[in-house]
C-alpha cells in the first residue's frame, strides 16, 4: 500500500537515525494513516486511506449508520 492521504497527499518524508555517538543512517516517516468509511458528495460510501489530521479538522464526513 502506498502511503499516501487520499485528502490531503500527505506521504512519506525522509530524515536520519541518529544514535547517541551520532552516527547516521536514513529512515522513512510515514503519515498516520487510517483506513476509513467516507462518504462522498455523490452520496456513495467508499473504504479510504486517510491521515489523521484530515480525519480531526473534518476534511472527511462518516456516513451515518
Amino acid at each position: 500500500m502506498s502511503q499516501v492521504c487520499a485528502v490531503c497527499g500527505k506521504g512519506p518524508q525522509v530524515g536520519n537515525n541518529v544514535s547517541h555517538a551520532h552516527n547516521k543512517s536514513k529512515r522513512r516517516f510515514n503519515p498516520n494513516l487510517q483506513r476509513v468509511r467516507v462518504q462522498l458528495e455523490s452520496g456513495q460510501v467508499k473504504h479510504l486511506d486517510v491521515c489523521t489530521r484530515c480525519i480531526r479538522s473534518g476534511a472527511v464526513t462518516k456516513p451515518v449508520k
